[in-house]
């Protein structure tokens, strides 16, 4: 019986029945030691009854061996592995050890974790137990916790119990207090009915309600011990000092086998004994421990009773102890599989520098590099530098450990160590990778003013001996700079160009486009169009470079040409590479592109899948820099929509400034977006005014600098401010000539509509409407809109119902309701009554989530739920579940059917 935990229970109980009908759920429960977090998960074990369990307890001494932990849990079902595609096969085999490792993206392995639980999971429900999660190795928690994220319906319920503090976002948090006082008294009168009152005090009093204390402290009174000395002890003091009690009470070699099973990180029971053994114990010494209850022992294994009890008896034994120990164990650990325990049992006794301990760490940190156990790698390369004679060894070791760091965006950890490794070293190699790696930090943390200068004092000091490398660097610099204004730009750009890199290099190709576009957005360069063509058509040749960031770059570059078409091309190319290979990390800046374009598009729902995806991924790494860039994004989309609430919480989102002095990264987006909010909504005074600080201010040059003038130009024509149009038209023209795109042509006819007399301005509208390409509704609809308004006030009313009809059609359709509405205001005047849009009308996606709309769209492709389930970092069991309540909403009953429906967009 469970005193005073009847919530909890019933918590755990709707889990597992959810779990039965197919539905997955996560549970994190937290608390101090001794709460009561195992006794629930012994609850969920004993109630899961037809529903398989899979359990796992997390080892401290084990949270330096990467996937330690994971591997334990996922034991029964690796035998499923066959059964997962392949990227995902490799990275499982690899990060357990059983196939050759190979560096990869760390979130695949989580993305494998799910596939293998779904997998296991299709032969009936399973519950996934696992205890002390707080010493979890960081591999294996970030994999269980990525897979747990992305739990959706394939009959699987994960409850994860840890210590206050352990880091879990995204899973339903159950912490756990003491027990109120009646339960603490019912639990005290079941298992120690014999107290005296005055000892039934005092256990109540020093428990707190912990039912661990409860439990353990009437031993320690029964054996006439005293709970307490002087003031009371804390909780886990106490608890322990009851521990120790009986530890204490056990003749002296159970004592020093307790000793060396405590530090003993797998609970083999042979090495535990065969490591004993230069201590002077035998196996029989095993006998008063047991008989004790301190431990479990059978053929194989030594267990404690609880975690407490081995932390009891590891941090009560003398240092001097603990090293013999730790000396006995590496010495029975000679196995080439124990090469890694061995290592860190030398390095805990290693006192100073020591070469060899250092080599066998080093080697530790290769192999878990090698298994994608970035965290694992790093502890043991800094353990190594720790313990290297000053030197270039050990900066070298200290920057590895900053690069490994690195993979897990742990960016305050990685500063911190290139911080050590550029102390420890003047030679120029070293400096310059310490140096990328304080840059990156920067980065994403969004510090791109001191990330750019990181970058091109790097550059600087490899610019004559590896121009390529240099080249990288300047690259990643002027993406910096394109955040930060003019000055840093040009800058940056005419420092790219200087490098001597090969003619005919692909990397040159790609150098030059961006050097030459981002010139051009500021004003400067040649701004000869055929220049453009030509350097778009070298780097095309070239793939754009062929490594993923430089694709992205030419992508990029594409977006700020007008070339929004291609652009979606090459960034659909490179999020299909990125999904294929697992790069999960990689895919926020491709997906941020990839929106990017759909937007430009007027493909609102395919934008908006792709963004928060994109926001969900970069906010689950920790960058900042993207978070921000696409929430900007988001908060367009929210203005297209007319969803006010989220607009303006995605802005503030998107103006965050981490770096005082410098614009925030999602600036222009963030002025944008609340501009067009406010032109739905008819506030052109705020509109322009937002504007108006966008176009005067350091980021006019990026997409939304451009892209909105034609909004700046509707907002100075209604509030009768046609002077303040002339310039920003100046210059979109230029834009226009220079980019040679029918769709940006078609927003110069526009404009000039705005501004023409009575006489030019059909013309014009009629123009702009023959340029808009068809692939481009929102815009298209309007400048509709608009011809509309003016045919209206023309008084020439047929005409206008025909493009105020056209336009209003494709509003409702696209989920733009507050120009649906304008547009029906308008008809309305013409004296046609038009039905006011229904809530979440538009077109066949409109019906569906986000979810829904993506596996719909895959699916509508051909391709297979297993294939579907690895583009999207989804269950294929999920994928099949979407399915079925996505095609009733669409009124389909088979995929063949898919094909026949308008599957290009709805309301986000």
């Amino acid at each position: 019986m469970l005193h005073g935990r009847s919530d909890e229970i019933s918590v755990i109980d709707r889990l597992l029945a959810d779990c039965r009908t197919g539905l997955s759920g996560c549970l994190l429960i937290t608390g101090e030691p001794g709460i009561g977090k195992t006794a629930l998960l012994e609850h969920a074990a004993s109630a899961a009854d037809g529903v398989r369990v899979v359990r796992s307890t997390a080892i401290e001494s084990e949270a330096h061996l990467p996937f330690a932990g994971l591997h334990l849990l996922l034991r029964p079902a690796l035998d499923r592995t066959d059964a997962l595609p392949a990227p995902q096969a490799r990275a499982l085999r690899g990060a357990f050890g059983l196939a050759p490792a190979e560096p990869g993206d760390r979130m695949l392995v989580g993305l494998a974790v799910l596939s293998l639980l779904a997998e296991f999971a299709a032969g009936g429900s399973v519950l996934c137990l696992v205890d002390d999660a707080q010493w979890l190795d960081r591999a294996s928690a970030e994999a269980l916790l990525f897979a747990a994220r992305r739990l959706d319906a394939e009959g699987i319920a994960l409850i994860i119990a840890a210590r206050t503090g352990f880091d879990a976002s995204g899973l339903a948090h159950m912490p756990l207090t003491g027990l109120d006082a009646p339960a603490a008294a019912g639990l005290l009168a079941e298992h120690a009915a014999t107290l005296t009152p005055s000892d039934r005090y005092r256990v109540l009093a020093e428990a707190q309600g912990n039912p661990l204390a409860l439990l353990e402290l009437p031993v320690a009174l029964a054996a006439d011990r005293p709970v307490t000395t002087g003031q009371a002890l804390p909780m886990t003091d106490a608890v322990q000092a009851a521990f120790l009690d009986q530890v204490r009470r056990l003749p002296e070699p159970s004592q020093h086998l307790l000793l060396v099973a405590a530090t003993e990180d797998t609970g083999d029971r042979d090495v535990v004994l065969r490591a004993a053994g230069p201590l002077g114990c035998r196996p029989t010494d095993l006998v008063p421990a047991e008989t004790a209850g301190l431990l479990r022992v059978d053929n194989h294994t030594v267990r404690f009773r609880h975690p407490l009890v081995r932390s009891a008896v590891y941090q009560a034994a003398p240092i001097s102890l603990r090293l013999v120990v730790h000396t006995a164990l590496a010495e029975v650990l000679h196995r080439p599989e124990d090469a890694d325990r061995r290592a860190w049992h030398h390095a805990v006794v290693a006192a100073g520098p020591d070469e060899h301990v250092a080599a066998e760490l080093e080697n530790t940190a290769q192999r878990a590099t090698e298994r994608s156990g970035y965290a694992a790698a790093a502890a043991a390369y800094e353990r190594a530098a720790q313990l290297t004679e000053s030197g270039t060894d050990r900066a070298r070791r200290f920057v590895l450990a900053a690069e490994a760091i690195a993979e897990e965006g742990d960016i305050e950890r990685m500063t911190e160590l290139a911080r050590h490794g550029a102390a420890a070293t003047d030679d120029p190699d070293l400096t310059v990778r310490v140096i990328r790696v304080r840059a990156a930090a920067a980065f994403h943390h969004g510090l791109l003013r001191t990330a750019r200068q990181l970058l091109m004092e790097a550059a600087e000091l490899t610019r004559a001996g590896d121009p390529e490398s240099a080249a990288h660097m300047m690259l990643d610099a002027v993406h910096a700079a394109w955040y930060l204004g003019k000055h840093e730009i040009a800058d940056s750009a005419n420092r790219l160009d200087a490098l001597p890199l090969p003619p005919d290099d692909p990397l040159t190709h790609v150098a030059r486009l961006l050097t030459w576009v981002v010139r051009s957005a500021i004003g400067q360069g040649d701004r000869d169009p055929e220049t453009l063509t030509r350097r778009i058509a070298a780097a095309e040749r070239t793939g754009f470079g062929g490594p993923h960031d430089t694709i992205l770059v030419g992508a990029t570059s594409l977006q700020a040409a007008g070339q929004d078409t291609e652009a979606h091309r090459v960034a659909g190319e490179l999020l299909a590479q990125c999904r294929g290979r697992g790069w999960i990390g990689r895919t926020p800046p491709v997906l941020a592109c990839a929106a990017r374009a759909s937007l430009f598009l007027g493909r609102h729902t395919e934008a908006w899948d792709e963004a928060t995806e994109a926001l969900h991924i970069a906010e689950e790494l920790g960058h900042r820099q993207w978070t921000a860039e696409i929430s900007g994004v988001l908060a367009y989309l929210s203005a297209v929509a007319g969803d006010e609430r989220r607009c303006y919480a995605f802005a503030d989102d998107a103006l965050a400034a981490p770096e005082p002095g410098a614009p925030p990264p999602g600036m222009s987006w963030a002025h944008w977006a609340l501009a067009l909010l406010d032109l739905g909504h008819a506030r052109w005074e705020s509109a322009r005014t937002r504007l108006a600080a966008l176009h005067t201010g350091p980021v006019r040059h990026q997409l939304p600098g451009l892209r909105s003038i034609p909004d700046l130009v509707e907002a100075a024509v209604r509030l009768g401010r046609p002077a303040d149009a002339h310039k920003p038209l100046a210059r979109l023209t230029d834009w226009a000539h220079d980019a040679t795109q029918p769709w940006i042509d078609a927003h110069v006819q526009r404009c000039r509509a705005l501004l023409a007399p009575e006489a030019d301005a059909a013309e014009l509208y009629q123009a702009a409407l023959r340029l808009h390409p068809d692939d481009r509704q929102f815009e298209r609809a309007r400048t509709a809109l608009l011809y509309g308004e003016w045919l209206r006030r023309m008084r020439r009313k047929t005409e206008a119902r025909t493009q105020l009809r056209d336009a209003f059609e494709t509003f409702r359709r696209l989920g733009a309701t507050p120009w649906a509405e304008r547009a029906r205001a308008e008809l309305d005047a013409t004296g046609e009554v038009v039905r006011k849009p229904e809530a979440g009308q538009g077109g066949p996606l409109a019906v569906l989530t986000s979810q829904e709309r993506k596996i719909i769209r895959l699916a509508a492709r051909g391709l297979s739920n297993r294939d579907i389930a690895a583009q999207l970092f989804l269950s294929p069991r999920t994928i099949g579940y979407h399915l079925y309540k996505a095609f009733p909403k669409l009124g389909v009953t088979a995929r063949t059917e898919l094909a026949a429906l308008e599957l290009t967009d709805a309301a986000p």
